[in-house]
Order: C-alpha cells, then structure tokens, then sequence
C-alpha cells in the first residue's frame, strides 16, 4: 500500500515510513480498526486509516 501511494503522490514513503523500515513514531497506521504494522496484509476493502500526532501546548 505505502508503495502505490509513493508512486501516486512522490514522497509518501518518506512522509510515512523511516529508514529501518517502519512506520514513523509519530504516524499511526489502522487497518480495519487495528493498530498496524508495514507487513499488515491488506485483503480487497480494508479500510486503512493513516494519521499523524497531533499535539499542542
């Protein structure tokens, strides 16, 4: 998924993932409603939901 979203919109990648690969400390990823990983599998309809922290002060 994070791959067909790079290459729809270049940089998506960087935004989602880091170097190690994973998702990024401040990213949240659900798939289907549940806190997921890059190796989630995704079957056809999964509803993935990407979200950054938000805080404020």
């Amino acid at each position: 998924m994070v791959d067909a979203l790079d290459a729809r919109w270049p940089g998506m990648r960087d935004r989602i993932c880091d170097s190690r690969p994973a998702i990024r400390r401040h990213m949240n990823v659900f798939v289907d409603g549940k806190r997921a990983r890059l190796d989630a599998k995704l079957l056809p309809g999964a509803e993935v939901v990407i979200l950054t922290a938000v805080s404020g002060g």
